[in-house]
């Protein structure tokens, strides 16, 4: 499991990155944990809002910083706090 934490390095940021850690290593996953702070990098995944989680390619969670147990739950169940993005701005909804 590829786990990479995308940020500039604010406090939000490091957080999250600690929260991923202590996740992976509370549920005993071998994972690599990445950081990424290139901006670049960042966008192509269409991240607007950091902290953001990408689990394997997707991207889980974004503009906040996630509890240790925020973070178990989404390596367990494998889904996304975040929700789907429309071109309408409804958030998904529509």
């Amino acid at each position: 499991m590829k786990i990479e934490v995308l940020g500039t390095g604010c406090s939000k940021c490091q957080a999250l990155t600690e929260a991923t850690k202590k996740a992976v290593a509370q549920k005993g996953i071998f994972a690599e944990i990445v950081k990424v702070e290139d901006i670049m990098k960042i966008m192509e995944y269409g991240v607007t809002s950091t902290p953001a989680l990408v689990v394997d390619g997707k991207v889980v969670s974004s503009g906040k910083a996630l509890s240790v147990e925020d973070v178990v739950a989404l390596l367990e169940g494998g889904g996304s706090d975040t929700p789907k993005q429309g071109g309408c701005g409804c958030g998904g909804k529509c």
